[in-house]
């Protein structure tokens, strides 16, 4: 069996927004950002501090009675809590109150006050808090999207998916690993969707998913006062290797009239995408109507011509 390709995610100590513009960034590559100032929130936010400040207002959650959650399948349940209690459940690691077992996880991602219409803002959900932290000045204030408050379990681990916007995230307490894979690689990773139907990438079905172990790895352990740059496309899979509290900051770095308006989450196709995915289903459908040996043959045509037009020599990558 052939072993995947692991390369470490590169470190830069006290990149400031010089050096993230003209050396990060236009790499179009992970990398962790080690000692940018995120402010107070790196020494202030304790469970006891979030418990005062979070208070009694409620929050939606994910509980799951294993650490691997699983979105495809939706292997958790949701549930809804008061803000300290849920911060105080979720930094224990036996629970005296719990709605599956002693042992569930949890994971909070915070939400916009219209969930339907509006990104979630950390200023806006948690006024109190966003004082506490700085967005890094890595991009212009109008290409702002969602500021995403996230807090984990010890030991959680999220599924693997791609994001359409290019993301900071913040690791403010606890420490985090994340494993990233690049979009060249995404036939390899058995996609539903924006999501990788492999589920655990420390020690993938093989028989399932034989392909997987083409996809080159990318690791990283973030830690608290870390940021990871995330760019647009770039699969990611979290491990909480501690109780954590993060926030993600997501900005459009595409024209805003490329995305979806009706996306508070800013994981839907840019609107060219999405028609020419759709147009290329249109085009499957047409080829059904012929015998097979010429699906065979116009398949094998049009997968000459994507190639040609759009894939990117492996030396420019």
């Amino acid at each position: 069996m052939d072993l995947q390709e692991n390369v470490a995610v590169p470190v830069w100590t006290g990149a400031d927004r010089e050096v993230f513009l003209e050396q990060v960034y236009p790499a179009r590559r992970p990398a962790v950002l080690r000692g940018v100032d995120l402010g107070p929130c790196v020494d202030r936010w304790t469970t006891e501090y979030l418990e005062m400040k979070g208070g009694e207002r409620e929050v939606k959650v994910h509980v799951s009675t294993v650490p691997q959650m699983d979105f495809l399948n939706k292997n958790f349940v949701y549930r809804t809590l008061p803000f300290k209690e849920f911060v105080r459940r979720a930094s224990e690691t036996k629970h005296s109150d719990f709605f599956l077992s002693e042992d569930e996880s949890y994971y909070l991602r915070s939400l916009g006050d219209d969930v339907r219409k509006e990104p979630a803002v950390l200023s806006k959900q948690f006024p109190d808090l966003a004082e506490d932290f700085h967005i890094p000045p890595f991009f212009e204030p109008n290409q702002f999207f969602s500021s995403v408050f996230r807090i984990s379990s010890c030991g959680l681990q999220l599924w693997t998916h791609y994001d359409v916007m290019d993301n900071l995230l913040a690791q403010v307490t606890g420490r985090k690993r994340v494993v990233l894979f690049s979009p060249q690689d995404a036939l390899h990773l058995y996609l539903n969707g924006d999501k990788s139907e492999v589920l655990d990438v420390d020690a993938p079905d093989l028989k399932r998913f034989p392909e997987f172990v083409k996809a080159r790895r990318y690791d990283c352990v973030l830690q608290p006062g870390d940021l990871l740059f995330i760019p647009a496309l770039w699969f990611h899979n979290t491990r909480a290797l501690q109780f954590g509290v993060g926030v993600n900051v997501f900005w459009r770095h595409l024209p805003a009239d490329s995305y979806d308006r009706k996306d508070p989450y800013g994981n839907k196709d840019p609107l060219a995408a999405a028609r020419a995915l759709q147009t290329l289903e249109k085009a499957l459908g047409a080829l059904d109507q012929l015998p097979a040996d010429y699906r065979d043959f116009y398949g094998r045509r049009m997968v000459q011509r994507i190639t040609a037009r759009t894939q990117r020599p492996m030396e420019d990558l």
